[in-house]
């Protein structure tokens, strides 16, 4: 049976959570604040979700990263090889303002009124970077590009949200496809990382932030 693991349990690593417990998908989930502090979330997901530590989440069959984009180099750092396995990244290059500062007040800043701010990665897409931070693994962009808050209805006005998903093995984006399935999702396949990462990346992705609905 494939394992999947949650490493971030914020409002994209609880709510994918949710989401899996709804379909009846166990899976594991962790942050930097150890197993108990999940413990109220867990009573509320049921038996499915199970709290554990960041390196029994790492060591699941499937990862999914859900963490702050400024967290990944520290915590990325921190586990053993991937040795092949399947992570998605479901992580943005953005900040997340704290709202008494002046970046959340800043004119030069589109996004300050989503509380965000868009991280300069110069040419490069988020999931090139996250490449390099996962070495050995088999990386598959995914759960990203919507609003964290609707990824707990799959199903919406008489059909099923698209969730894009992109990445460069075969098997892998098959393994994904099939979760996001599971949950009742429509996945639609964007291509390689590079293509497929580039266009559903938050903030400026040419796909980010659209909610499609494939009415059947």
């Amino acid at each position: 049976m494939t394992t999947i693991g949650i490493l971030g349990s914020g409002a994209l690593g609880s709510n994918v959570a949710r989401a899996l417990a709804n379909a009846g998908v166990s899976a594991t989930i962790a942050n930097s604040r150890g197993p108990e502090s999940l413990k109220d979330f867990t009573a509320q997901t049921g038996p499915l979700i199970k709290a554990v530590t960041v390196a029994e989440a790492a060591s699941a069959d499937i990862v999914l990263l859900a963490l702050r984009w400024s967290d990944l180099p520290q915590v990325l750092g921190t586990l053993p090889a991937w040795n092949n396995r399947i992570v998605i990244d479901g992580t943005n290059a953005v900040e997340f303002l704290d709202p008494q500062s002046p970046d959340a007040n800043d004119p030069g800043n589109p996004l300050a009124a989503y509380g965000i701010k868009a991280i300069d990665l110069g040419d490069r897409h988020s999931s090139e970077v996250v490449r390099e931070l996962v070495p050995g693994a088999r990386l598959v962009k995914a759960l990203n590009h919507l609003d964290v808050q609707v990824l707990t209805q799959p199903e919406v006005s008489g059909g099923q949200r698209v969730q894009f998903y992109s990445g460069d093995d075969a098997d892998a984006k098959s393994a994904v496809r099939k979760i996001l399935e599971t949950v009742g999702y429509f996945p639609v396949d964007l291509g390689t990382l590079d293509v497929g990462g580039r266009l559903a990346t938050l903030p400026f992705g040419s796909l980010a932030a659209i909610n499609f609905i494939k009415i059947a």
